[in-house]
């Protein structure tokens, strides 16, 4: 159930209806689109979304998707029901070219053989072909929607008999110009023509009357007239009566032809709604991929989780522009049914409403919306808004009335499985009691089990929200220093209207302000005023919750290298150990060698003394060779494994938390300075590391600014703390880390954005590859520039393949072609 009549018209879906039939082939696709309407069914809807959802996909990868020929034969076929009637010859043709697309159609989705789209397939199956109908145009029909001179025995002879007269005509006229041209009757450039069928000469007017025959025409100026000579007039009439016998034919034929296919007129009529349904879903899918749609996950429940959708018309109206529309996110399940939304005047709370309408209505039309693709959408059995004026001066409806007549309408029909939007909720009348009557309808709608999202200005309807089971307040957010809206809804709070910064910031007199907020009393500017210090102080912790969050996924990014890096020294310790004890049984074997040949060399020399002490010699000098090798390799293999100790020491050192190594050397400090706090000292509450400036002091309490943020605490809760120290936690507030003797500072200073690696081998390349991205990283350098040339685009290759592998680069692509193209890879990194 929709409500109002004019509900399209509201939330702009017939403006969605006219840009989807935009890109219909032929009308019985625009009138699909014309009767797409809301549906309620979970299957349905499912089947709708696939069935777009496929084809958009058909569209974006494959090109041989036909799209030919989509041309609308129901008049035709229609009319050929008729006993007595028959088809033309161009609508013939236009049949056999509806046939031939929808044969296409077919066979695209019956060679699918991996199942791709299997809901198209599933739309396919049913269809039938018609074999005798195709043959039978065939027969009749040439490929350029003629009909064939062997169509019969009798339009065959005619056509013969045709082409020797018209010969004979053309020869006989050839001979009567030429017999002319030589009597100077005609000019010597004259050539034979036709006037109203029949051949003719163009003779000039004062010979008319020298060459014989009827005169069909004259020119404008009257100095030329046509003739057509006496000696071909009989056979022009023959001519003549052979076109109207084939004519005749030709009749006779096509009644034939649609004699025999009349029988499958209703069949071939359910084909055309097939082609008709095609047109409809590829028009859809277009319009999806225009918008940048997906297909939603799809439950059949009351809920909505949502992750940032946007506005399809407001989507196209900024693409024009270059602009980018601010996404939606919200989730609304369970016992958080309706959302109350408050915030600034043209803060975006229409547009909010608008869009979470409008998305709902194009899901339960069959339509992708634009949004994450981990958005879950919900179904509602009906969809009631109330947006907009409808006041009427001859229903005698005032703008306050109409919107009661719509809250009648809504209590009264509103069920568990109802979506009610409701625009600027009780304005229009005398504001307390306004908001009165709106919290008691809020009340009854919200006891009906219903969902809904409101949007409103009064306070009372917020504080009901607060406390009322089922509803939830929300806030368009604005920039109070800017002052300016940030188009962001936010779940959970109420939101401030902002009314007299708005006001102070058009320029409103100081004093108009000061009696006005009089006049409005303390509590509800107190009220006011601590919604907007809320919301400030969220986004603060949330930014710096953010902040957090990145140095957080950049210390375990580290963490996870650190602890490869560990792995792969412990495996080189292995493999260094293996080829020391191979070496080592290397030279064994090379001693036991020697000393046998020593004892055969001693043998053979018939134990001589002097033989014998040179042998000797020779031995010695050989251990002591042996025994500096065995030194050097064993210092050599010390000192490898030595290096890999430091430096799993060195990554050991750094997985301490820092945030306890600030503390202890905080705590240090702080037992050197004077512990008195006065104004100006910089201070940071206990157990905190925010540092701030003390701005006055009133008996125990005092006034500390928190860089933006102003608040008043008890000096017992202070420690105070030295300019360096707060300087050093404002640098670690900004992401920061330091880790051992790596300094962000220095580093920042002296990185440079791009790496030349033209002329370096592959494995040395991508070593100076990583370190320069990890460097990068740690630097929050945004955009870098990879020189590696182009050569046979193996190192670009490695490069890239590495950097798919890396989290927080969020692009890589060639450099523009005037600056180096293919030749260069630029890096844009998620810092």
């Amino acid at each position: 159930m929709i409500y109002p009549e004019q509900f399209e018209t509201k939330i702009g879906f017939d403006r969605i209806r006219e840009l989807i039939k935009s890109h219909c082939l032929f009308e019985p696709g625009r009138e699909r689109v014309d009767q797409m309407s809301f549906m309620t069914g979970y299957e349905a809807i499912i089947r709708e979304l696939d069935l777009v959802n496929e084809l958009r996909q058909v569209i974006q990868q494959e090109e041989s998707f036909p799209i030919e020929h989509f041309i609308d034969t129901r008049e035709a076929l229609k009319k050929a029901e008729v006993e007595g009637t028959y088809l033309l010859t161009e609508e013939v043709f236009d049949l056999a070219r509806s046939l031939d697309s929808i044969r296409a159609i077919l066979h695209f989705f019956k060679s699918d053989e991996e199942e791709q789209y299997p809901a198209l397939t599933a739309l396919c199956k049913p269809v039938k072909l018609f074999p005798f109908v195709h043959d039978r145009i065939q027969k009749i029909l040439n490929r350029h929607g003629k009909i064939r001179d062997n169509a019969s025995s009798t339009l065959r002879e005619i056509r013969r008999s045709l082409q020797e007269k018209q010969g004979a005509v053309s020869k006989k006229l050839n001979q009567v110009l030429s017999r002319a041209q030589r009597e100077g009757w005609v000019d010597a450039d004259a050539a034979p023509t036709y006037r109203n069928g029949r051949p003719v000469i163009p003779v000039m007017a004062g010979n008319k009357r020298k060459l014989g025959g009827l005169i069909h025409d004259e020119s404008a100026t009257g100095k030329t007239v046509f003739i057509e000579p006496a000696e071909v007039v009989e056979l022009s009439n023959g001519i003549r009566e052979l076109e109207y016998a084939g004519r005749r034919e030709i009749i006779r034929i096509l009644v034939e032809f649609t004699t025999d296919i009349r029988p499958y007129i209703p069949d071939l009529l359910q084909t055309q709604e097939f082609l008709s349904t095609i047109d409809f879903i590829r028009a859809r899918a277009l319009f999806a991929q225009r918008i940048g749609a997906v297909r939603p996950r799809l439950k059949n429940e009351q809920l909505f989780d949502w992750r940032e959708a946007v506005h399809p018309l407001l989507y196209l109206a900024f693409q024009e522009e270059n602009r980018e529309v601010v996404p939606l996110s919200f989730h609304l399940q369970g016992n958080n049914r309706i959302l109350l939304i408050s915030g600034p005047n043209a803060g975006g709370k229409s547009v909010c409403l608008k869009t979470i309408g409008l998305l709902q209505y194009m899901v339960q039309c069959g339509l992708l919306v634009p949004c994450g693709e981990s958005s879950l959408f919900g179904l509602f059995a009906g969809i009631f808004i109330d947006i907009g004026d409808e006041q009427s001066i001859d229903n005698d409806l005032s703008t306050y009335s109409s919107h009661l007549l719509n809250m009648k309408y809504f209590v009264k029909h509103a069920a568990a499985d109802t979506l009610i939007l409701i625009d600027e909720f009780g304005t229009g009348t005398e504001p307390m009691l306004g908001g009165a009557i709106a919290e008691s309808i809020l009340e009854q709608l919200n006891s009906t089990g219903t969902s809904g999202i409101i949007t409103t200005h009064y306070t009372n309807l917020k504080h009901y929200a607060t406390s009322a089971e089922g509803i939830v307040n929300g806030a368009m957010l604005f920039d109070n220093q800017r002052m300016q809206p940030l188009y962001q809804l936010q779940v959970g709070k109420p939101g401030s209207s902002f009314a007299f910064e708005i006001a102070r910031k058009i320029g409103l007199p100081e004093e108009v302000l000061s009696q006005a907020a009089e006049k409005v009393g303390k509590d509800h500017i107190d009220f006011d005023r601590h919604l907007r210090e809320i919301l400030r102080d969220k986004k603060y912790w949330e930014s710096k919750r953010q902040r957090i969050r990145q140095s957080e996924k950049k210390l375990e990014e580290l963490m996870r290298r650190y602890e490869g890096e560990l792995k792969e020294s412990e495996k080189q310790r292995k493999v260094i150990v293996k080829e020391a004890r191979s070496k080592a049984d290397a030279m064994l074997a090379g001693v036991n060698k020697k000393i046998e040949q020593t004892i055969r060399e001693i043998r053979e020399a018939e134990a001589e003394k002097e033989r014998t002490r040179e042998v000797r010699k020779e031995l010695e000098t050989f251990k002591e060779n042996l025994e500096v090798e065995k030194g050097k390799e064993e210092l050599k293999v010390e000192k490898q494994l030595k290096e890999i100790r430091r430096k799993g020491s060195e990554l050991e050192a750094r997985r301490p938390d820092l945030r306890q190594r600030s503390k202890k050397t905080l705590a240090q400090k702080q037992e050197k300075e004077d512990p008195e706090i006065r104004v100006g000292d910089m201070v940071r509450i206990r157990e905190q590391e925010i540092p701030g400036e003390v701005l006055e002091i009133k008996g125990e309490k005092c006034v500390v600014a928190f860089g933006m943020l102003k608040t008043t605490t008890r000096i017992g809760q202070l420690e105070k703390i030295s300019a360096e120290e707060a300087g050093r936690l404002r640098i670690k507030d900004k992401s920061k880390v330091e880790l051992g003797t790596w300094n962000v500072s220095t580093r920042r200073i002296s990185f440079r954005p791009d790496i030349d690696l033209r002329g370096k081998r592959a494995d040395e390349a991508m070593e100076l590859v990583v370190d320069f991205i990890d460097e990068a990283i740690m630097v929050n350098a945004r955009e870098l520039r990879i020189l590696h040339g182009k050569g046979n685009g193996i190192l670009r290759q490695l490069i890239r393949e590495y950097l798919h592998t890396v989290d927080l680069v969020e692009w890589y692509g060639d450099e523009h072609v005037d600056r180096g193209g293919a030749g260069i890879t630029v890096v844009r990194l998620d810092v």
